[in-house]
């Protein structure tokens, strides 16, 4: 199931998006009451912090896979985890007549966590593809500067064509993402010079003060963007 991003849906903690505790829960519990738009009902999601992995004197190679998120568990060869915006843009501009299929997701995101093996599987059998992972977690500036509504949420792009088409993919329509893919993916196209992320985007991440963006920057003003 996708998780929306919009107010009413979203699951992160209360202090992430302004939302406050209600008086009278109890202080020793890690769960933050939240109020839906959907039925009406109230939702009690516990709070999962994620922790940066550092190498340990001693840890054997087993040890270091027990401390891996789901996300980078299993990955194929072609598959790379997204660090910053300037990475993104550098490895669109230079995949060359390639496919490229960012994905956007989040640790705590249960579609996401359900459907990563057959994404894993996907990458496997389409091994000239490029597969780009952005934890919506620790970028959440650049995913919402990038138009990202929902979780799981992707992105494909095609060499000289730019961005070819984005949509949100759940286990249940997993047939949508293969679909694309293959429409996408086909070799023998006439090679022309990789475009990367649109001129609006790019003028949104660099008006967003919590991004640190310097490629691909836009020649037009982008003083008419506030920070998202």
């Amino acid at each position: 199931m996708a998780v929306s991003l919009r107010n009413g849906f979203c699951f992160f903690c209360a202090y992430d998006i302004g939302l406050e505790k209600r008086e009278g829960d109890a202080p020793a519990l890690d769960f933050f009451p939240w109020k839906s738009d959907f039925k009406g009902s109230r939702i009690l999601e516990k709070e999962q912090k994620s922790h940066p992995i550092s190498p340990i004197k001693g840890q054997t190679p087993m040890d270091v896979a027990q401390t891996l998120g789901w996300w980078q568990k299993k990955t194929a060869p072609n598959m790379e985890e997204v660090e910053s915006i300037d990475q993104l843009e550098h490895m669109l501009l230079n995949a060359e007549d390639k496919l490229v299929v960012v994905e956007f997701l989040s640790p705590q995101c249960g579609g996401c966590k359900a459907l990563h093996p057959k994404i894993c599987q996907q990458a496997e059998l389409n091994s000239s593809a490029m597969f780009l992972k952005v934890n919506f977690d620790q970028h959440r500036g650049m995913c919402r500067s990038l138009g990202v509504p929902v979780l799981p949420f992707f992105q494909f792009y095609r060499g000289a064509e730019g961005r070819v088409c984005s949509f949100s993919c759940t286990n249940a329509n997993i047939q949508k993402f293969k679909d694309a893919v293959k429409k996408h993916g086909k070799c023998g196209r006439k090679f022309e010079p990789a475009e990367s992320l649109e001129e609006l985007e790019k003028m949104k991440l660099a008006s967003n003060a919590h991004i640190e963006f310097s490629c691909g920057m836009p020649s037009s003003s982008s003083e008419d963007f506030k920070s998202i």
